[in-house]
């Protein structure tokens, strides 16, 4: 079955700079698409001006429907592409629920962990509305919005269970662009892109010390070992963490001057605080949420995660970051693969 010739219609819900980003791709291969916003003042403004603040210089179609009515958005929508932090999710999914077709396909974007129960999105997703597993997709890789809103080529991963699913969806988003692969890891895939936020932050506090790169290509590798560990343990395949939502994420969101996460960081090593840094900012950073996740799973698993573990310290227990960079350098020599589940 042809998805792109059917121009099926997408609902996105979030109106964030990714969200919107995906509104258009999508609009530009030409699908008939409707953008869901949860505050009415935003809904105003961007149909108004046509402009995503977070987005310079990229105009929303005139043919994209901008709307706070959920129901409306997703009325007979083969597609929801779902695009709001991870902790918002559950009030959006319990506010959906009822309006979505069993035979829909939602594609998850959100890289996240939801706190105490520790779903993944696509656990929550099937949880809360529920809705098939087998209909529900998560794309993520190393896709910053605000190079894919400027056709800049980027590769992102689609994992499902089922991967003809998986399939629809790379065939919906593939573009000249934008190269989407398939994936049945979705566990891994889903791990992946949220636990990688929590070792950007790290990367930022080396920024903002003023460490050198020997620092960061240690802190990225030994972070991926700690990403593989843990999703191995709960069920991941281990060479999804070396593809497009593993390695690939990591080193985008580590490096990038995009990356809300690791400017989180940066500002953290050159002395700011955390709620400070926060509220002046304009998007969400996923990591600082996703610590405290982990910090959950690290306690209920019991798997090894000394970086992650370190950085809950600097941001909720006040650490000096100094402290936590001697206390990791100074740990108890081991292999370099150790405690990999099977290993």
């Amino acid at each position: 079955m042809s998805f792109q010739h059917k121009l099926a219609k997408v609902a996105v819900l979030g109106a964030g700079s990714w969200g919107t980003t995906i509104a258009i791709h999508l609009h530009n291969l030409n699908h008939p698409v409707a953008i869901w916003e949860y505050y009415p003042e935003n809904v105003a403004l961007l149909s108004k001006t046509r402009r995503n603040p977070l987005l310079e210089g990229i105009p929303i179609p005139a043919g994209i429907q901008i709307s706070n009515d959920l129901e409306k958005t997703v009325v007979d929508s083969a597609f929801i592409v779902i695009a709001v932090p991870s902790h918002t999710m559950r009030k959006l999914l319990l506010n959906l629920s009822g309006l979505v077709a069993e035979n829909a396909f939602i594609v998850n974007l959100s890289k996240g962990i939801e706190q105490d129960s520790l779903f993944r999105m696509s656990e929550l997703i099937h949880h809360v509305l529920p809705h098939p597993l087998a209909k529900i997709v998560t794309l993520s890789g190393p896709s910053h919005a605000e190079e894919v809103a400027r056709e800049i080529p980027t590769a992102v991963v689609a994992a499902s269970e089922n991967i003809e699913s998986a399939r629809g969806v790379q065939e919906l988003f593939n573009s000249h662009y934008l190269r989407v692969y398939t994936s049945t890891d979705i566990i891994g895939v889903e791990l992946g892109g949220s636990l990688k936020n929590v070792i950007a932050i790290a990367a930022g506090i080396c920024d903002g010390l003023g460490l050198g790169d020997n620092s960061k290509a240690a802190l990225i590798t030994r972070g991926l070992m700690e990403i593989t560990r843990m999703g191995v343990y709960l069920g991941a395949e281990e060479a999804t963490f070396a593809g497009l939502s593993g390695v690939g994420d990591l080193i985008v969101t580590c490096g990038s001057k995009h990356s809300r996460n690791r400017y989180v960081g940066e500002e953290i090593g050159k002395g700011r605080r955390l709620d400070d840094i926060i509220n002046g900012m304009s998007m969400v950073a996923e990591g600082v949420q996703t610590c405290r996740t982990v910090q959950q799973m690290i306690a209920k698993y019991g798997i090894l995660m000394p970086i992650s573990a370190e950085i809950h310290k600097v941001l909720f227990e006040e650490k000096d970051p100094r402290l936590a960079l001697n206390d990791l350098m100074t740990r108890d020599p081991v292999d370099e693969r150790h405690s990999i589940p099977g290993n």
